[in-house]
């Protein structure tokens, strides 16, 4: 088998405040046919393969899995729909009632589906990440033109913004010749230098109550951080194992097990390339409120920012992500995915580094960031209430 991930650099971030949703829009439209292929899946079924896709912040990410034997199917399906995507009113309807489902699934019919979107424009005044990627408002996609796609197309889906990865039972020699023979003739584009507004730093905490029909009170805290390649990155990603990784986890032990203050809770970091989020999200238990919870929650922090972790308690987190790094890396679809982010971000062979910048982190540094990002002034708190019988 051999895997081909295919990594555009172009996610929500690179959207317009009126034209949110777009690029996981496209993450659809993608499928819809290409000038020379009328049905990708069709294509792709019929050589044994299968494939998917997924849009973020920052990236538009397509992979395809495919025996040896007919691998140059997938670079012929790929390149293809890079080069001339077959545009019709037909397809965006089509693709257009897909996400519109998909965001009525997801954010409004869902228990605490919205959370997401709420506590993304609490933290965020100015920076595109303020939006989730499906879109703030189904009107944007509703409204979407033919004309507008295609120009959405032209600025973004190119190989000068695009990073293949090929992982399996397939040479480098042969991987070369099929890049070159399928993608070598199609144009760059010399897509548009972004103009990202910088997120202000924030000065003091941020607050919002909602009540909606749930089974539970939820807590949402989130605390600015660096981006990706920011020195502190690491160490906030290991302040979140530390607090959630496991039933031995600080917040499940503490306000889980012995306090019984929550029924689930969960700190992770959003992960993205420009200046991110750490983020703590709990269900509380009946009786339980906000108020109590949210002092819980923030005495563990403050515990983290006035106490330095111990070196048992670094190595033990730090031993949980190496072996989960480890296995994410053995699939050839995953191995594929991560190489072309890492390339995105740094280089390819950045892959073989990460686990060793967890391992240099020290009591003293995960302290220093914990106080630097735990600061009250820095969080945006959000109630969600359960509505009353």
């Amino acid at each position: 088998m051999v895997a081909l991930n295919l990594l555009y650099d172009v996610g929500a971030r690179d959207e317009t405040p009126c034209g949110t949703g777009f690029a996981h829009l496209f993450e659809h439209l993608m499928f819809g046919g290409s000038a020379h292929i009328p049905d990708f899946d069709a294509e792709l079924q019929r050589a044994g393969g299968e494939n998917n896709a997924w849009t973020s912040n920052d990236i538009t990410n397509y992979y395809t899995i495919i025996p040896r034997r007919n691998v140059e199917t997938a670079f012929w399906l790929e390149s293809d729909r890079m080069e001339s995507l077959e545009f019709s009113e037909h397809s965006l309807d089509v693709q257009r009632a897909v996400v519109i489902e998909e965001f009525k699934q997801r954010n409004l019919n869902q228990p605490y589906g919205d959370i997401p979107a709420l506590i993304r424009e609490l933290a965020y005044r100015q920076h595109p990440y303020r939006y989730p990627v499906i879109g703030k408002e189904i009107s944007y996609i509703e409204n979407a033109t033919l004309d507008e796609v295609k120009a959405f197309f032209y600025r973004h889906y190119a190989p000068d913004n695009a990073i293949l990865a090929v992982v399996g039972d397939i040479s480098f020699d042969e991987t070369v010749q099929l890049t070159e023979k399928w993608f070598s003739s199609i144009s760059r584009r010399n897509r548009a230098v972004r103009h990202i507004p910088a997120e202000p730093e924030q000065t003091e905490a941020r607050f919002r109550e909602v009540e909606r029909p749930v089974p539970t009170d939820a807590l949402v805290k989130a605390y600015h951080m660096g981006g990706r390649q920011d020195a502190g990155y690491h160490a906030c990603d290991l302040l979140s194992d530390i607090l959630s990784n496991g039933r031995s986890s600080r917040l499940f032990r503490r306000l889980v097990m012995e306090r019984q203050l929550f029924t689930a809770i969960d700190a992770s970091i959003t992960g993205d390339i420009d200046a991110g989020l750490f983020l703590v999200n709990g269900r509380l238990r009946k009786g339980v409120t906000p108020e109590q919870a949210d002092e819980a929650v923030t005495a563990e922090l403050e515990a983290l920012a006035q106490t330095p972790v111990s070196e048992n308690e670094i190595n033990k987190t730090v031993n949980k992500f190496e072996t989960n790094y480890l296995f994410s890396n053995l699939s050839y679809v995953d191995k594929a995915a991560n190489l072309a982010y890492f390339e995105l971000i740094d280089k390819a062979e950045a892959i073989d580094t990460e686990v060793e910048k967890y391992r240099r982190l020290t009591p003293d540094t995960v302290q220093r960031t914990a106080r630097s990002i735990f600061a009250s002034s820095n969080s945006s708190t959000l109630y969600y209430k359960a509505l009353a019988s």
